[in-house]
């Protein structure tokens, strides 16, 4: 799997389902510091005087790992559950279902929102119903923010640092998927044109946000 260069899920309007492209699990969580490895319980940082699940021995705010639970884009009228998203035996990321519009994705095989590293969330462009979560995710402009409440009980508050379009014939894995140190957030869907003969867009949308600040739910 290490060997893959990427690895994909599928979404559109005639096929729930169009390319993505995406990483193995090792390009995303590899070289994760100690502060950010998966720990048992969710309740860090709880009655210490400092926000829930924060690292405070780190100068980035970044946090402790904790799985999201919600995301809130309020620039584009997003407010939506998640859900995991794990690879399958093909080395495939599976999509979230189809036949619910508003849902994102999570890659918990990477950073969760707000530790160290780039944490993945991937929701649809549309589906056979209509627009989807993300349809306005190209809309966001610098400076917006995105708010994403973890168990833990803290709310992960990003900033919006620029909104790309990217082919996906020349995909910039690396800028997208590579290890960051400080926390970081990629927002993807679909976008760009859509091709009916091949029943796929032929572009990503990609978000990118680092950690503004947390505060208790």
């Amino acid at each position: 799997m290490v060997g893959l260069g990427l690895v994909l899920i599928h979404q559109s309007v005639d096929n729930p389902m169009t390319p993505l492209r995406y990483p193995p699990p090792a390009a995303v969580a590899s070289h994760r510091p100690p502060s950010a490895t998966p720990t048992a319980s969710t309740d860090a940082g709880a009655d210490t005087g400092t926000d829930a699940g924060a690292d405070t021995g780190a100068d980035d705010k970044a946090l402790s790992r904790s799985e999201p639970t919600r995301i809130s884009i309020p620039d584009i009228a997003v407010d939506a559950p998640f859900t995991k998203l794990s690879l399958d035996a093909s080395g495939h990321l599976s999509a979230p279902p189809p036949d619910d519009t508003n849902l994102v994705g999570w890659f918990q095989g990477g950073a969760s929102p707000g530790e160290h590293g780039a944490a993945i969330v991937a929701g649809h462009l549309d589906t056979k119903t209509g627009p989807a979560v993300f349809a306005g995710l190209g809309q966001l402009k610098p400076g917006a923010f995105v708010d994403i409440t973890r168990a833990d009980g803290t709310v992960a508050r990003f900033e919006v640092d620029s909104v790309e379009t990217f082919s996906k014939a020349d995909f910039p894995d690396d800028q997208v998927y590579a290890d960051t140190p400080s926390p970081e957030l990629r927002l993807i869907t679909c976008g760009g044109t859509y091709d009916r003969a091949r029943q796929d867009y032929q572009a990503n949308v990609v978000v990118f946000a680092h950690l503004d600040s947390s505060t208790s739910a």
